[in-house]
């Protein structure tokens, strides 16, 4: 599925990962909209470093959870997240590398250019 969203390099969006099939849609892409309440908008390259760190938060990313059509993610995947929770982890030296290629734009309401670019992949 093709985008009109732009990443925070203003070109297309491009899709972060389809296996696992991530996006708050569960589209492949971090896209966004009113119903996204967390706006999943950064395209993660997962850790296990931020699994335990977001574990320890409450929100366990490691196991399943079928209702959601998620299905538990793994060092080595890349998943949108929560731009907020990013953030948080970035504070606290837990923050794992992002594809900016696959980052929405809207991510930069939230933290800087340069923030984002220096935690790229």
């Amino acid at each position: 599925m093709e985008t009109t969203a732009k990443n925070v390099l203003g070109s297309p969006l491009e899709a972060c990962c389809i296996d696992p099939l991530t996006g708050f849609y569960r589209d492949g892409y971090c896209n966004t909209g009113t119903s996204d309440i967390g706006t999943h908008v950064v395209c993660a390259l997962i850790t296990t470093e931020f699994l335990e760190y977001t574990k320890s938060k409450g929100n366990d990313l490691s196991s399943p959870n079928p209702y959601w059509r998620f299905p538990g993610l793994k060092a080595g995947d890349k998943w949108c997240l929560c731009v907020r929770r990013w953030l948080e982890a970035v504070q606290v030296g837990k923050a794992p590398k992002i594809l900016l290629e696959s980052t929405h734009e809207k991510a930069l309401e939230y933290v800087s250019k340069e923030l984002l670019l220096t935690h790229a992949a």
